[in-house]
């Protein structure tokens, strides 16, 4: 099974500040990011900022040397914003050598960023300057331990990120030497981030430098990161799944980009000539089903469908004219896209297959945020449909007391396990026994070592009969529907049994000119012929139908408790 581990070449390293220097001697003159700046409406205004591996590091130096010099040595940094090139130079000033990273959640309203900040001790905080007036109400309170206030960006009322570069560029010029002279326990508690959900519910996750180095060092055995490739950042920095996946492409030399919002995805893929990302599901499956309504608009089906055959034909052969034969699609994604990868939670197969149809792979990865986070990922060499691949180097994955369908729950060990819950040890003796992490996720293997996962054991719904069904096993069926933006499925009580439900959000864009009553009907029929697929006990019998999107998590999975109190 270890074969397909062992495809790409890949160095381990004990900390991060490691991993960045490696990257930093071996690519020191490519594009670590390019930064845009819109000076105005017109695109001519508009200038880039090219940022070599070399002035990255420099720049990460500087900083952290200024926060040393302002008192912040062996401090808690908190770090809140949108992905930007300031929010990653913070993370590595802090984590590198000055002391604990703690990043926030930028969706949090003010009164849960407050309590983050009291709950995680936080001695600091960077913000970008949409977060002002809350830094404002959150200092005037006085609840919190915060000593430093850090804007990203130039202000008067606030110290600010570039010039606190510049101040410690001063300093490494004068010799001091505090932040790169300094020493790292690679297995203490370096960063220190919550679970997604809300404070009250929402647990502090402690990770070291080993866990997210090794981390780093396994996702790039499996994965075809090249130096050449432009990445562009998608998953929220403050998400383990967001920070660790760019330090992957870091520690690879790829250039890095950032998305100017959901609405211009498709401008900035070309803009940027992206050819790989990290992003979730729901991204990856309004991309593809924008492509397919494309091509049915413009009456392409049979002939796209016919270049399909023919390309799967010639592959059989080694002869691969996909990305000739479906020039079109490429280009409209940028012209370069040639891997994807989709993670935080499952991908509909048929969009796996549609994107490979086209000749650009999309390969699962799976993990959370107590597993720093990756432990499973499909490979190019190693890809199944619909699974989220195999465990990566280092990593043991087993089924916890399989039922008759060998479903269980799925249970990890390695160096990747987080050091436990933040002053949390009856929570933290809950999910590791022996060793063993207790993901709370239900899953199966194959005979061929692949694992699936079946959904969340908290999600599940038991039936008076005895029998389970798996909401995200129906939600990928019903999200399949091309009118669909999201759905949920869940249990409603009746009498003393539950009833399998759905809440479904259409695109009004697609039922122009038609009633409620009259689309509900179209969803119903639907949803009866899905029923037809699947054994009668998961039939969904009760739809709730919508076009107000749900209530979500940055990385755009449903928040099911908040949606339960709506219904």
């Amino acid at each position: 099974m270890d074969k397909r581990m062992n495809l790409y070449e890949a160095t381990e390293f004990d900390t991060i500040r490691d991993v960045i220097k490696n990257a930093v001697k071996n690519y020191p003159d490519n594009n670590a990011f390019i930064i845009k700046t819109k000076n105005g409406k017109d695109d001519k205004d508009t200038e880039y900022r090219n940022i070599t591996y070399k002035e990255f590091d420099e720049e990460i130096d500087r900083l952290g040397t200024k926060f040393i010099e302002m008192g912040l040595k062996d401090k808690r940094v908190a770090i809140i914003g949108k992905n930007r090139y300031e929010w990653m130079t913070a993370y590595l000033a802090v984590v590198n050598g000055t002391g604990i990273v703690v990043p926030l959640d930028k969706g949090l309203p003010e009164i849960e960023i407050e309590n983050s900040l009291v709950l995680s001790k936080a001695d600091a905080i960077v913000f970008e300057s949409s977060y002002i007036e809350t830094i404002k109400n959150i200092k005037k309170n006085g609840k919190t331990n915060l000593t430093k206030y850090i804007c990203m960006d130039k202000q008067d009322e606030f110290d600010s990120v570039p010039d606190l570069i510049n101040q410690g560029k001063k300093l490494l010029n004068e010799g001091n030497r505090d932040f790169i002279d300094s020493k790292i326990d690679c297995n203490k508690m370096s960063i220190l981030l919550f679970t997604s959900g809300t404070t009250s519910s929402a647990k502090a996750v402690m990770l070291s430098h080993k866990n997210i180095a090794y981390d780093i060092y396994a996702m790039t055995k499996c994965e075809d990161v090249r130096s050449t490739d432009t990445n562009m950042a998608f998953l929220p920095f403050h998400h383990t799944f967001g920070s660790t996946g760019i330090l992957m492409f870091l520690s690879k030399g790829a250039t890095n980009v950032f998305c100017d919002g959901l609405r211009y995805i498709q401008k900035n893929l070309v803009e940027y000539h992206v050819s790989e990302f990290v992003c979730v599901p729901l991204l990856i499956e309004s991309i593809y089903k924008k492509i397919i309504q494309t091509i049915e608009k413009t009456g392409q089906t049979k002939k796209v469908n016919f270049g399909i055959k023919l390309s799967k034909f010639l592959l059989k052969f080694g002869i691969d004219i996909r990305r000739k034969l479906f020039k079109q699609i490429y280009d409209q994604l940028g012209g370069k896209i040639r891997m994807v990868i989709s993670g935080a939670s499952s991908l509909d197969p048929k969009v796996c297959e549609g994107f490979k149809n086209f000749g650009i792979d999309v390969v699962q990865g799976y993990g959370l945020t107590e597993t720093s986070p990756c432990v499973a990922a499909e490979s190019l060499k190693a890809l199944k449909s619909g699974s989220i691949g195999l465990p990566i180097p280092g990593i043991e994955m087993k089924i916890d007391n399989p039922n008759e369908e060998g479903i269980g729950e799925l249970i990890v060990k390695g160096p990747v396990v987080m050091l436990g819950y933040y002053e949390n040890e009856e929570e933290t003796n809950k999910v590791i026994k022996d060793g063993w992490f207790h993901t709370g996720d239900l899953a199966r293997q194959d005979e061929e070592g692949f694992f699936f996962i079946a959904g969340r054991q908290k999600n599940v719904i038991v039936l008076k009969n005895g029998k389970n069904v798996y909401p995200e096993e129906l939600e990928t069926l019903v999200g399949n529907l091309p009118y669909i933006k999201e759905c949920m499925v869940y249990g409603k009580e009746k009498d003393d049994d539950l009833v399998v439900s759905v809440k479904v959000v259409y695109d009004p864009e697609q039922f122009k000119g038609k009633s409620k009553e009259e689309i509900e009907t179209i969803i119903w029929e639907d949803i009866k012929n899905i029923n037809q697929t699947v054994p009668n006990y998961k039939h969904i019998k009760n739809l709730v139908v919508t076009d107000e999107e749900m209530i979500k998590t940055t990385t755009a999975k449903v928040k099911r408790f908040e949606e339960m109190k709506k219904l």
